[in-house]
C-alpha cells in the first residue's frame, strides 16, 4: 500500500501522483461574482476586511471564530476524522449566539449596560456569518413539511423531524424554537 500525504485539495501518494480528497458537503453562500464562498472562506475574508479598515473589536470576534473552528479541525484530526463541516460550523456559531445573549441578558440584569452591547455587537458580528435565516412563519411551514415528509405520528418522532430539518436547513433556524413547534404539531 503507497503512503499518501494531504496537500490542500488532494492527495498525494509517495510516487508523486495526486489524487483527490473529497471535501465535505457545505451549505456555501455566493460572492457579488457568483461563485460559491464556504463559511471557512466568508470568515476569512471578513477577517482580513476588518484588519485593513481597522475595526478591532470585529477583528478580534474574527479571530476567536478562526480559532474555534481551528481547535476543533484538530482535535478532529486526532480522533482521525475529517473536518468540521459546514453545518457543524453553524450550529457552533448559533451556539456562540446563544451564549451571548444569555451574557448580555445576565449583563443587563446587573446593570453592565457597556458590557451587554458590546455582547449584542458580537452577536450581530456572527449573524452576519450565518446563512439568512428563516422567520417564524417560515420555519412553522418548515417544520409542518417534514413533519408530513418523515410520515411523523407522535411525539416519538420528534428527533427524526429534527435530524431532517438539521439536514435541510443547516444554520437557517433556531432550532429550540422549531423543535417546540415540530411538538406542538404532533400533540
Amino acid at each position: 500500500m503507497t503512503p499518501l500525504v494531504r496537500t490542500g485539495g488532494t492527495m498525494a501518494a509517495k510516487n508523486g501522483q495526486e489524487l483527490p480528497v473529497e471535501q465535505p458537503q457545505s451549505k456555501t453562500r455566493r460572492g457579488s461574482t457568483g461563485h460559491i464562498i464556504s463559511m471557512r472562506d466568508q470568515i476569512s475574508a471578513a477577517l482580513n476586511e476588518a484588519v485593513q479598515s481597522d475595526k478591532r473589536s470585529r477583528a478580534c470576534m474574527l479571530r476567536l471564530i478562526q480559532t474555534a473552528i481551528n481547535d476543533r479541525d484538530v482535535a478532529n484530526r486526532a480522533d482521525g476524522k475529517d473536518p468540521i463541516s459546514e453545518a457543524e460550523i453553524g450550529d457552533m456559531l448559533m451556539k456562540m449566539i446563544h451564549q451571548r445573549e444569555a451574557s448580555a441578558a445576565e449583563y443587563e440584569a446587573r446593570g453592565r449596560l457597556s458590557e451587554a452591547e458590546e455582547e449584542r455587537e458580537e452577536i450581530q458580528i456572527v449573524r452576519d456569518l450565518l446563512p439568512r435565516q428563516l422567520d417564524e412563519s417560515d420555519t412553522r411551514r418548515a417544520c409542518a413539511q417534514v413533519i408530513e415528509e418523515v410520515d411523523a405520528g407522535g411525539l416519538r418522532d420528534v428527533g427524526r423531524c429534527m435530524n431532517a430539518l438539521k439536514e435541510k436547513f443547516p444554520g437557517q433556524m433556531d432550532f429550540g424554537q422549531a423543535s417546540g413547534i415540530v411538538k406542538g404539531m404532533l400533540r
